[in-house]
C-alpha cells in the first residue's frame, strides 16, 4: 500500500473530510435528456476527475485533467438509458461520446441480420443500468488511498443469451489515472457468443491540430484501400488535422490495427499534445483485446478521434462466426479484461511513453 504522504505531506492535521482531497460522489442528473440518470464523480486529487454514468453500463462521460477536457461529448451528451435502441443505427441516437462507451456484449459492429437474429449497431450493453454492489472510499488518515466503484450490468433474456458484466473502476488518491477490471460471465445454460469493444473518445483540447495519435501494429482501412482518403500509405494519419470539409455530416474513416504488444504482453497507445504538455496513455492486454480501431471524425463542431481496443476487428457477429473466430463463453464460465488509463505531464514520462508506442 502506498503511503498517504504520496498525496502531499502537508495535508496531515489539516483535513477533516477525505473529500477535500478526493473521492467518489454519487448523484442523479435532474434536467435535460439525462434526467433521472445516476452518475458518480471520481476525483483523484491530482487534477484528474471523471464522471461514471451508472445507468449507462458504468461508462465514463466527462473527464478532465485540471482545466483540460480529455473526452469528446456529442451534441446530445448523456441521455437516459433506452434499452430498446437496438435496431439498425438507433444506437447513435443515445451515443453521448464521453471518455468511454462500451460496445457489446454479444455483437460489435454495424447492424446485421442472419438466422441467429437481428443485431443493431454496437450491441445492447451501453443502454443498460448497473446494479451497484460496492463503493469504497479512500481513507487517507488510515493510509488507504485506493477508491473504487463496482457494479453488475446484465444483458439477458429468457432462453438466453444471458451475460453479466461485473465492472470495477478504481483510482488512487495522488495518481492521475484510472483502472478498469471487467469480468463477463455466462449465467445461461447454453454457450453464448461474445464480442466487446471499448470505445474511448478523445476531444479538444487534448485532441487538436498537431496532436500525435500513438499506436503500433499492422493496419488496414476498415472499408478498403480503394475507399480510403486518410488511411493510405504515405499519409501522416497519426497527426490530428484541422477540421475537414470532407467530414461534414457522416464523413469519417477507421483503421483496424492488429496491435503490437511489449515483452509483458501489454499493448500501449494514446495521444500526446505537445502544445499543452499533456499525454494520455492507454494500456491493456493483447491476449485479452488483440485488436484496435482508430476512428477519425474531423467534422466542424464534431471533432473527435476514437482509440478502441476490441476482441474482434469490428467484423460483427455474423462475419466472426463465418470466419471461425467468434468467441463463445460456456455456461458458468467467464472472461476478464483489464485496462489502465494514465495522464502524463512529466517530460521524461511522456518521452518514455512515446518511445513505447
Amino acid at each position: 500500500m502506498e503511503s498517504a504522504e504520496a498525496i502531499n505531506p502537508d495535508w496531515k492535521d489539516k483535513v477533516s473530510n477525505h473529500f477535500q482531497l478526493g473521492g467518489i460522489e454519487t448523484s442523479i442528473i435532474d434536467n435535460g435528456a439525462g434526467r433521472g440518470t445516476r452518475i458518480a464523480w471520481i476525483n483523484t486529487g491530482t487534477g484528474l476527475r471523471f464522471k461514471v454514468v451508472i445507468d449507462r453500463a458504468m461508462d465514463i462521460a466527462d473527464a478532465f485533467f485540471n482545466e483540460h477536457s480529455l473526452a469528446w461529448l456529442s451534441h446530445g451528451g448523456i441521455t437516459y438509458p433506452q434499452p430498446f435502441s437496438d435496431k439498425g443505427i438507433d444506437w447513435l441516437r443515445t451515443f453521448g461520446g464521453g471518455l468511454l462507451t462500451t460496445c457489446g456484449l454479444t455483437h460489435v459492429g454495424g447492424p446485421e441480420s442472419d438466422s441467429y437474429g437481428d443485431r443493431g449497431l454496437h450491441g445492447l450493453i451501453s443502454n443498460t443500468p448497473a446494479e451497484i454492489v460496492s463503493i469504497i472510499q479512500p481513507d487517507p488518515r488510515a493510509g488507504k488511498l485506493e477508491m473504487s466503484i463496482t457494479g453488475i450490468i446484465r444483458e439477458t433474456k429468457p432462453f438466453g443469451p444471458s451475460l453479466e458484466l461485473r465492472r470495477t473502476i478504481s483510482a488512487t488518491l495522488g495518481q492521475p489515472g484510472l483502472r478498469m477490471h471487467d469480468e463477463v460471465s455466462n449465467k445461461a445454460n447454453t454457450p453464448s457468443p461474445h464480442m466487446l469493444l471499448y470505445h474511448f473518445n478523445f476531444g479538444w483540447p487534448l485532441v487538436d491540430e498537431g496532436t500525435d495519435i500513438l499506436w503500433n501494429g499492422k493496419w488496414f482501412p476498415r472499408h478498403g484501400e480503394e475507399n480510403a482518403k486518410i488511411f493510405k500509405e504515405g499519409n501522416d494519419f497519426k497527426k490530428c488535422p484541422a477540421p475537414l470539409e470532407s467530414h461534414l455530416g457522416s464523413g469519417e474513416e477507421v483503421a483496424l490495427i492488429d496491435v503490437e504488444a511489449d515483452i509483458f504482453g501489454d499493448s500501449i497507445c494514446g495521444l500526446h499534445n505537445s502544445k499543452i504538455g499533456l499525454a494520455v496513455a492507454l494500456k491493456f492486454k493483447k491476449e485479452q483485446l488483440p485488436w484496435l480501431a482508430n476512428w477519425q471524425h474531423w467534422g466542424k463542431g464534431e471533432y473527435v478521434t476514437g482509440i478502441e481496443p476490441s476482441t474482434h476487428p469490428l467484423t460483427g457477429q455474423a462475419k466472426a462466426r463465418e470466419d471461425g473466430n467468434l468467441i463463445f463463453i460456456e455456461p458458468g464460465a467467464s472472461k476478464s479484461y483489464e485496462l489502465e488509463l494514465n495522464v502524463l505531464t512529466n517530460k521524461e514520462a511522456i518521452e518514455e511513453f512515446i518511445l513505447s508506442t
